[in-house]
């Protein structure tokens, strides 16, 4: 596919969805099977912190994954990568259907987060290669209402699933999901970036294009942004089930009504994201947006210190709190990515790694730091709400700064020449 090639029509429309269930694999990995954890935690004779483990360790699959699948994008192509990324995931989410100990289960999950992080790679960087980059924050926005369908549809369909047949088929349909994705993939997505031979997969060259990416300062500003405003998400997911099913008694059904209705917010804010686009900057949602996150975060901390949140109040707030994740993640995914175009699929892997390897850092804080209480998911929320948006404020001034010197150097070099 040529870039920057006009389109329009049902055919944008299906590759916006494509390219959405490509990034919905994490989301749907993630949130279809947390209605089971007490349910898993009972059949393997362990406990529901020892499961939540399995997502760390699907976290740390993302983070690592994501770095390798970078270079063999921008090497052979979006697709090649993805067939073997996808099949690997689907024979992984066959594997843990089946398994018989918490440590299998922690295993397969490494091994499945590896196959699927291919689909999250490949997206936003064919997002980047189709699309003009002025229109990249509106696709991202779109892009989110395929993923934040996720959220609403898997815990809801996990817990129906865990209660009518057990934990163990929530596997099978993640496995039939990635075959459906696969087919999708092969029939119906254009392979938009041919392979270039001249980009090395020797050690070397690939971190020092890794390098490269990270000095830029709108990408790192961005991408750190946008990763530690994610980890609050990847906390409450880590937490949520623990905070509710266990502190507040809901059932696995309930549970899957609450994850979707708290969900919901995320879908309505990203599309009310691609509306104000029209007339504020990207920036300018990214600053206002945190600081609302911010305050949200502190509002859950200080509520479950001084122990007066109940469960209505905690849903309102973290419905609040992932409105505000909405805004976010879209725009810091665009302004991380608009600097690049031939490498975008390293930079998108880098961006990938970090917003992942921070988010199973937050995972593993809340099951860590678990003490029978709320305080470590809201805790960890908080810290990563008010983090983001430090950084933000720092950041913006290096970029800044960054800029003017540039501006500064070319105006000097204008008038030696003349």
């Amino acid at each position: 596919m040529q870039k920057g090639k006009s389109i329009t029509g049902r055919y944008k429309f299906l590759l916006i969805v494509i390219l959405g269930l490509l990034t919905s694999i994490g989301p749907f990995s993630i949130d279809m099977y947390l209605p089971g954890f007490p349910a898993i935690a009972a059949d393997l004779n362990t406990t529901v912190a020892q499961v939540s483990l399995s997502l760390s360790s699907f976290f740390i699959g993302i983070s690592f994954g994501q770095l390798l699948y970078g270079p063999l994008l921008d090497r052979f192509g979006r697709k090649r990568p993805l067939y073997f990324g996808l099949t690997v995931y689907l024979l992984a989410s066959i594997g843990c259907a089946f398994v018989t100990s918490v440590d299998a289960l922690i295993a397969l999950r490494l091994v499945q987060a590896l196959g699927g992080c291919a689909g999250m790679v490949a997206s936003r960087a064919m997002v980047r290669d189709i699309f003009p980059v002025e229109e990249n924050a509106k696709i991202f926005s779109l892009l989110m209402l395929v993923i934040g369908v996720s959220p609403i549809i898997a815990p809801t369909l996990g817990g129906y699933v865990t209660a009518a047949f057990g934990w163990h088929y929530v596997f099978v349909v993640l496995t039939v999901m990635a075959a459906v994705i696969l087919t999708a993939v092969h029939f119906y997505l254009p392979e938009s970036r041919k392979p270039d031979l001249s980009i090395s997969l020797k050690p070397k060259p690939i971190l020092t294009g890794f390098l490269g990416v990270l000095k830029v300062p709108q990408f790192y500003t961005y991408a750190l942004t946008g990763s530690l405003a994610s980890a609050g998400l990847y906390a409450y997911i880590s937490g949520s089930p623990y905070v509710f099913m266990e502190l507040f008694k809901v059932t696995e059904k309930q549970y899957g009504w609450i994850f979707a209705l708290i969900a919901l917010g995320l879908i309505l804010s990203s599309q009310i994201n691609s509306v104000l686009l029209r007339n504020y900057k990207s920036e300018q949602i990214i600053k206002v947006a945190l600081f609302c996150q911010s305050l949200t975060g502190l509002a859950l901390l200080l509520g479950t210190w001084l122990d007066f949140l109940e469960i209505f109040s905690t849903i309102f707030l973290i419905f609040i709190f992932l409105c505000c994740q909405g805004f976010t993640f879209p725009n810091t995914s665009a302004l991380s990515l608009a600097p690049f175009s031939k490498n975008a699929g390293s930079a998108s892997a880098v961006m990938g790694g970090i917003q992942m390897t921070i988010g199973a850092l937050a995972s593993a804080a809340v099951s860590l730091l678990n003490n029978h209480t709320a305080f470590p998911m809201t805790g960890v929320m908080a810290g990563c709400a008010i983090s983001s948006f430090a950084i933000l404020m720092v950041g913006s001034k290096i970029i800044y700064d960054t800029t003017t010197a540039e501006v500064e150097n070319q105006s000097a070099d204008l008038i030696s020449t003349t």
